[in-house]
């Protein structure tokens, strides 16, 4: 028998923004894919019309698009094993519900809410399974004529799957090994519903996954309970030979305590928990986004594939492209990650130094034509180069080097206190003269003449720069005294000097 192609799928519900733990689980499955010269499929589980949220399927969309998280078959993809939207294989579910009810694998329950109610109040820890099923209004305790004319007159009823008691269920996960279930803690999980002629998430993800040939099933550990119950719904279509390999992934945890990462904390923290800033057309209420925050989409990817796994070696820094060779899923962690937020703002500052001056500069610009509409892109260049790597962020740069831009009209007092000196008006005055007789104005050669002025005169050289800061940029702040003057020109650091003589005295 030839070795089965490797096909993952990625299958988000509508129901709004996609949580960044869906997205590493959907990056997981793009490296298990790609390693494996595999196929990544997008299917969208819409079957719970209740929750659907306009606008979340596109959303959800852009986010892997922004990523760079590419998939090859699905909604919006193409592929020849569609329809890749659930609520759009509702004939396709209903061939399969009855081949269950055929085979006796499964019942039509007819037990309306209150009396299940009623049997939670009867009986402690109450659930519909082996022991309770001949308790209860279904097709194993009721006459099939009865049955049958309950359906005629539209009496709403679910299929329920029937569980056999004093099994053992093996799942071979390849994150957690061996995973063994008795089935008499299982209970007959409801797989389709009368109300709106669709399948619960059980049956339709079972069906779908086999039909579209899916290999191997990476998915968060929240889906580890239901597992068993899958292995199950295979075994009774007799599909054990394509049943799907197991792994189930980590949870992401909050950053600072026990639980499950949720959009509070973020709030809490001040940091994202979605790709893209989100606009609940529900509430109303606007969630911020990693890309809106200034996060490039290399550093989130980098930062999200470590979390959980890493590939055992010092290095911390991967493209899409290097991670692919390395990512080895049975090295996934067994306990939850912890959200380190702060990590990310790391890597982004590390994919801030990693991009040209060019690049940077690009992003910069249109911040800075916001200020003064006559700058040119070169100089934003010369201004990028000198301060990116005291950022973390694009729009960090603005508020740290203003002054470049644009002259201070007042000055920090406390800087002032502290580096205007009883002299420095007329150490300034003296600068300001030297500054005027150099033609050749370039960093080096200003450095040279001023140190050089600097020693004969006998001044502390730093006394002479703290003041000379202050008087181009207003406070205690920039790179080297040289870089800025250079930067500024002759004309424009004498222009700063001697407002600042004037203001300070």
């Amino acid at each position: 028998m030839s070795e089965r192609r490797v096909r993952v799928r990625f299958a988000p519900s509508p129901t709004g923004a996609l949580h960044i733990g869906g997205v590493r689980t959907a990056l997981y499955n793009y490296l298990f894919a790609r390693q494996h010269g595999g196929d990544l499929v997008f299917r969208i589980e819409d079957t719970d019309s209740n929750r659907f949220v306009p606008g979340a399927e596109e959303y959800i969309i852009e986010s892997f698009k922004w990523l760079g998280i590419q998939f090859d078959e699905g909604v919006s993809f193409g592929g020849d094993k569609g329809p890749y939207r659930q609520s759009e294989r509702r004939a396709i579910y209903k061939e399969y519900v009855q081949q269950l009810l055929d085979a006796g694998k499964a019942y039509i329950a007819f037990d309306t809410p209150e009396e299940l109610e009623a049997k939670r109040q009867e009986i402690t820890n109450f659930q519909y399974d082996c022991h309770t099923r001949g308790k209860m209004r279904n097709s194993l305790t009721l006459p099939k004529d009865e049955v049958e004319r309950l359906i005629a007159e539209g009496h709403q009823y679910v299929v329920r799957f029937k569980i056999e008691a004093g099994q053992e269920v093996l799942v071979n996960d390849l994150i957690r090994g061996e995973v063994r279930v008795k089935t008499d803690i299982l209970d007959d999980k409801v797989l389709f519903k009368s109300a709106d002629q669709l399948p619960t998430y059980h049956l339709a993800n079972i069906v779908d996954d086999h039909l579209m040939e899916i290999s191997h099933v990476i998915r968060g550990e929240e889906w580890l309970p239901s597992a068993p119950l899958h292995v199950l719904l295979y075994q009774a279509f007799g599909w054990e030979e394509t049943m799907p390999q197991f792994a189930h992934l980590p949870l992401l945890l909050k950053p600072d305590g026990k639980g499950k990462l949720s959009k509070r904390d973020g709030d809490r923290l001040g940091f994202p928990v979605f790709p893209l800033e989100w606009h609940d057309p529900k509430t109303g209420e606007v969630s911020s986004g990693y890309r809106e925050q200034g996060y490039f989409p290399e550093a989130v990817i980098n930062f999200l594939a470590l979390l959980g796994w890493n590939p055992g070696t010092e290095q911390e820094l991967f493209t899409l492209d290097e991670l692919v060779p390395l990512f080895d899923i049975s090295k996934c962690s067994k306990a939850g990650a912890r959200f380190a937020y702060e990590k990310g703002i790391w890597f982004n500052h590390e994919y801030i130094l990693k991009k040209s001056n060019e690049e940077i500069a690009q992003l910069f610009f249109p911040i800075v034509k916001e200020h003064c509409s006559d700058e040119t892109l070169e100089r934003v260049v010369a201004v990028t180069s000198m301060m990116k790597d005291r950022v973390s962020f694009v729009k960090e740069l603005w508020p740290l080097c203003s002054f470049f831009f644009v002259a201070p009209t007042e000055y920090d007092e406390k800087t002032a206190k502290k580096r205007w000196k009883d002299d420095s008006a007329q150490v300034m005055t003296e600068l300001m003269a030297v500054l005027e007789s150099i033609d050749d104005f370039s960093l080096e050669n200003q450095e040279r003449i001023v140190h050089e002025w600097v020693e004969q005169k006998e001044y502390k050289l730093g006394n002479v720069m703290n003041a000379w800061r202050l008087t181009l940029v207003g406070e205690g702040k920039g790179p080297g005294m040289f870089d800025i003057s250079a930067f500024l020109g002759k004309e424009e650091t004498i222009r700063r000097m001697k407002r600042a003589i004037e203001v300070l005295g």
